[in-house]
C-alpha cells in the first residue's frame, strides 16, 4: 500500500485545514486508516482512525475539532480539522492497517501560530 498525504501548512489559531490521503495497492474498502501526528520532541501518537467499515475513533484531544472520514470511491481518507489550536503544530502521517502490517505515507507539516 503506498499512501501519498497533502494539505499541510500554516494557519493562525482557530483556523481550518484539511489534510488528505490518497492510497493505492490493497482493496482499500477492507484497510483500517488513521492519522498520526509527531511533535517536535514527542512520540508518535493516534489522531483519528476509521476501519473499513467506518467506525470512527479519535484522541480525546482532538474530539469534537477534528473529523476523519473516508472515500472508498477515491481511496482516499480526510481529516478536517477546526478550531486549531498551537499544540496541534506537528507532521501528521497517513497511516493504512492490513493483514496485520502497517504502511505509512511522507509526513506533512502543520504548523498552528499566530
Amino acid at each position: 500500500v503506498q499512501l501519498q498525504a497533502s494539505g499541510g501548512g500554516s494557519v493562525q489559531p482557530g483556523g481550518s485545514l484539511r489534510l488528505s490521503c490518497a492510497a493505492s495497492g490493497g482493496i482499500f474498502s477492507r484497510i483500517a486508516m488513521a492519522w498520526f501526528r509527531q511533535a517536535p520532541g514527542k512520540q508518535r501518537e493516534l489522531v483519528a482512525g476509521v476501519s473499513g467499515g467506518g467506525l470512527l475513533n479519535y484522541a480525546d484531544s482532538v474530539k469534537g475539532r477534528f473529523t476523519i472520514s473516508r472515500d472508498n470511491a477515491v481511496n482516499s481518507v480526510y481529516l478536517q480539522m477546526n478550531s486549531l489550536k498551537p499544540e496541534d503544530t506537528a507532521v501528521y502521517y497517513c497511516n493504512a492497517r492490513t493483514m496485520g502490517m502497517h504502511y505509512w505515507g511522507k509526513g506533512t507539516q502543520l504548523t498552528v501560530s499566530s
